[in-house]
Formats: structure tokens, sequence, C-alpha cells
């Protein structure tokens, strides 16, 4: 009984894991490539929940649904990079003003703090029972996974990872970082949306906390991929972030099986992560102190033979 429990929870955790992996592609975005530390993040998740639920409650096709929740979040991020470059506010400052405008903004949105889905068709109705969303959310989130990575490496994605690496040499170049910065932001702002708004449908309603804490999974998801799976290139972080999205919902998954408080989860996810950070750092000092040592064997030797 425990073992059935368990497996139908680890599955549960993969397909929520998929769907979170979106939107720790989109912090992926800001966070590491372009060096922008955004919070919009818990306010554009529920943007894009909000959106969704209220044009599916409405009589609009889910997917017309999703796809304005997409574009609520690129203009939700595009107002945040606009508030730090042209504003020239701080981008953590600008981020935390954007998301404290949003929770007023989506309020208006639903009218009411939740919104209920049950009883409406969604875009993952028609996917529900066995498998089958597990293989469409992998088929999907591999295909952003190809359109993301095939657009930095366009003229536009180059300049935006430049940017992110060293603003001052590519504005030598002649490109303008503002527009790069709103790009970069508004784009990852419209994945987290998308990520919103198909959680949202996948757990039948919409409600105006959703994004709460949405920054910290998110990085969560990022600092454990690159941690566990290597970043030494952007097509395998990518890979990386989608594989740590799934594992930390499996790690959550794990934990509530065995009875832990769900009130304890934001500490866990604290934990998490601050075991994600301090792995690499070990493994990295151990490597040092080993080549430390290797080395100075060598230099000893070397002694050795010159003064036989």
């Amino acid at each position: 009984m425990l073992g059935s429990a368990l497996a139908e929870a680890l599955l549960k955790s993969v397909e929520a894991g998929l769907i979170y992996a979106i939107m720790a592609l989109g912090v992926y975005i800001t966070f590491r490539i372009l060096d922008f530390p955004d919070l919009t993040v818990d306010g554009s998740f529920t943007t894009g929940a909000a959106i969704a639920a209220l044009s599916i409650t409405t009589g609009l096709p889910p997917i017309i649904g999703t796809i304005l929740a997409f574009a609520g979040g690129c203009a939700a991020g595009a107002l945040t990079g606009i508030i730090h470059t042209k504003g020239k506010i701080n981008p953590l400052l600008s981020g935390i003003l954007m998301m404290i405008a949003l929770y007023s903004i989506n309020l208006r949105i639903m009218g009411k703090s939740n919104i209920s889905l049950l009883n409406q068709d969604t875009v993952l109705t028609p996917l529900s029972g066995g498998y089958s969303l597990v293989i469409v959310m992998l088929l999907f989130i591999l295909v952003i996974r190809f359109m993301l990575n095939a657009f930095l490496r366009t003229e536009i994605g180059l300049a935006l990872r430049a940017t992110g690496d060293n603003p001052r040499m590519i504005r030598s170049f002649g490109v303008h970082t503002d527009n790069t910065i709103i790009i970069g932001v508004s784009l990852s702002n419209g994945l987290v949306a998308l990520s919103g708004g198909l959680v949202a449908q996948y757990q039948g309603y919409a409600d105006i906390q959703s994004g709460v804490g949405m920054i910290v999974i998110g990085l969560a998801s990022v600092i454990i991929g690159e941690a566990i799976f290597g970043h030494k290139t952007i097509v395998r972080t990518t890979m990386a972030v989608i594989l740590g999205a799934v594992l930390y919902r499996m790690i959550i998954a794990i934990a509530l099986q065995l009875e832990l408080n769900s009130t304890d989860l934001k500490l866990l996810t604290a934990g998490i992560v601050i075991v994600a950070l301090i792995l690499p750092m070990t493994r990295r000092s151990m490597r040092e102190r080993s080549i430390s040592r290797k080395r100075a064997g060598e230099l000893l030797q070397k002694g050795g033979h010159i003064d036989a």
C-alpha cells in the first residue's frame, strides 16, 4: 500500500515538476544569463494563473487563455525591465516594486482571491489518467528548451548572454543593453506566467497567493540542476534546470510521504538550496586540495632528484 502510494506521489511530482520546469527556465534566464535578480517572478506567476483561469471561466478556449497568460507575463517582465533601464532603478528594487504592483493587478484581473476551474475544460483535461500528461509535458518542455537554446544562439541571444557577462564590453560594440535587458526579463516572466497558467489548470484553481515563494522554488531548481548535472554549456544547463525542477518536486513528494508537516516545506526548500549551494563549493575545494597535494608531491620528488 505504501509502495503504491509513493509511486503515485512520484508520478504526480514528475507531472508537476515538468510544469514548474518552464518557470525554472524563466528564472534561469534572468539569474544566470542576464545576472538580473528579478523578484517579479512571484507576481508574474500569479498573473499567468489569473489570466488563464479568467479566460477559461469566461468561455475562451483554454489554449487561448494559456497564450494570453504568456503574453501577460511578457508584459509584466517588460515593465520591470523598463523601470530598471529607463528609470535607472536598482534591478532588485525594480522587481520588488513590480511584484508589489502585480498583487493589485492580479486581484483586478481575478475580481476575487480565488477562481475555481473545477468542471471546466482545460488544455490538460484530455491528458488526465495514465502517463499521458507526463509524456506530453515532457515533449512540450523539450520543445521550449530547443527553442530557447536556438534563441540564445541568435544575434539577439548572444547579445543577451554578453550583456549578463560584460555589459560594458557589449556596449562598446554598439549594442543597446537596455533593449536586451528588457527582452530578456520579458521572455523570462513570459515563461514564468506560462507555467503559472498551466499550474492553475493542473491544480484546478488560481489563487492570489499561488506565486508566493516561486522565486525560491525556481532558484532551487536551477541550483540543484547545476550542482548535480553540471553547467558547462547552455545546452547542458537548460537540461539540468529541467531535471532540477523535477528532482525538487520529487524530494518534496517524498518528504510529504514521510509525513513531514506541510508547514515545514519552505524550511525544507531553504535547506535544499543551502545544500545545493555548498555542494559544488565543497567539491571545488576538495579538488583544489587534491591538486595542491599532487603538486607538492611532485615538487618534493624533484627536490629529491636534485639533491641526489
